[in-house]
């Protein structure tokens, strides 16, 4: 597999590459000058499972800020440049983990050959980044049009810049909104490369748009083992962009630990508020590291039966419910107290 054969790059604590477990990222969307609220933010999105995280650094005081932002966080801080080739040595000055440039579009070689040697004095990777609305004129003209073989043309184009300098620690990353030609230019790059990629889908919309697009996209790139990072770029809060990628990850098999949750369609047989009981059992989940499965069913004929492949689950009745474990029923219960029951036994579990 190409992620077994990719270069093995550190971020801070952590090393992506060479068949290291695919890490999942996140981007702040708080101002990065605001201090506490970045703090805040990237704590959360931390015991959410954020593994890297990035921050805009759109002026001199938020590359300053990140001196501040990383005494108070545990994971990897990759600081994102545009345009500004001081913004981004001043990011690298201030303790960025990485940093994310376009080389086309932070100057010329002196500006390039700057940034790159401050990168190699602190030996942080830098994260080439190329997009599908960011292609240069004449690599439009000369496929007539935005074209997977453009975007991979001029990635590694960019990288180039980056290598003579004398300098390989690099991760490519190359997006686009259109996820058909996403996952022609990932499969075409891992051909003609050995650096890791960090993998998404773009501008891919809201949470639930996004997150189909994303499942899809990045489903496809990953079962073909391209991959080495991952972000997915929803329109909603940040945290719900690190439920989706972990749901995408142990859905593939690439992570293990977090409670999977099935639930079955509402149908006419059903008797309680299903739809409301999965989506808290979802969000009690979220608070468990535990390598187990949850079912949530609508009634006894999809209940235990069924569900008998589940390590817990709930079935519901009228205005009540069964709490089963590995199909045998354990308990009947009103269904105002499911999720507290449930409950129980997850915290029994754990504790076991």
């Amino acid at each position: 597999m190409y992620r077994d054969n990719t270069k093995v790059i550190k971020i801070g604590n952590q090393c992506i590459g060479g068949g290291n477990p695919v890490l999942i990222q996140s981007m702040t969307n708080t101002k990065t000058e605001d201090v506490c609220a970045t703090v805040k933010q990237i704590q959360q999105l931390t015991n959410a499972g954020c593994q890297i995280i990035r921050c805009a650094v759109p002026t001199m005081e938020a590359a300053k800020a990140l001196s501040e932002i990383k005494k108070q966080i545990t994971i990897p801080l990759v600081a994102d440049i545009h345009f500004d080739y001081k913004l981004a040595i001043a990011a690298i000055e201030n303790g960025a983990d990485k940093i994310r440039i376009n080389p086309g579009n932070i100057g010329g070689k002196e500006k390039i050959m700057a940034v790159v040697k401050a990168a190699k004095e602190k030996n942080i990777p830098i994260r080439v980044g190329v997009n599908s609305g960011s292609l240069e004129k004449e690599i439009i003209e000369k496929y007539n049009g935005v074209t997977a073989e453009g975007i991979v043309e001029s990635a590694l184009d960019k990288v180039r810049m980056i290598e003579e300098c004398d300098y390989y620690n690099i991760v490519i990353s190359i997006k686009s909104s259109d996820v058909l030609m996403c996952i022609k230019t990932h499969e075409l790059i891992s051909k003609k490369t050995n650096y890791p990629l960090h993998v998404g889908i773009t501008e891919s919309g809201t949470a639930f748009s996004g997150s189909i697009k994303s499942s899809i996209g990045l489903g496809i790139i990953l079962n073909s083992g391209i991959g080495d990072t991952i972000r997915v770029s929803l329109t909603t809060d940040p945290i719900e962009e690190i439920r989706a990628a972990k749901l995408i990850l142990r859905t593939l098999g690439l992570k293990k630990g977090g409670i999977e949750v099935v639930s079955c369609p509402t149908c006419g047989r059903t008797q309680i508020d299903l739809i409301a009981l999965a989506n808290s059992v979802e969000k009690l989940v979220d608070n468990y590291d535990l390598d187990i499965k949850v079912a949530v069913m609508g009634c006894v004929v999809n209940g235990p039966g069924e569900a008998r492949e589940a390590d817990i689950g709930v079935a519901g009745g009228i205005g009540e419910g069964l709490i089963f474990k590995h199909g045998k029923i354990l308990k009947k219960v009103p269904e105002n107290m499911l999720l507290e029951e449930l409950k129980k036994e997850l915290d029994a579990w754990k504790d076991s």
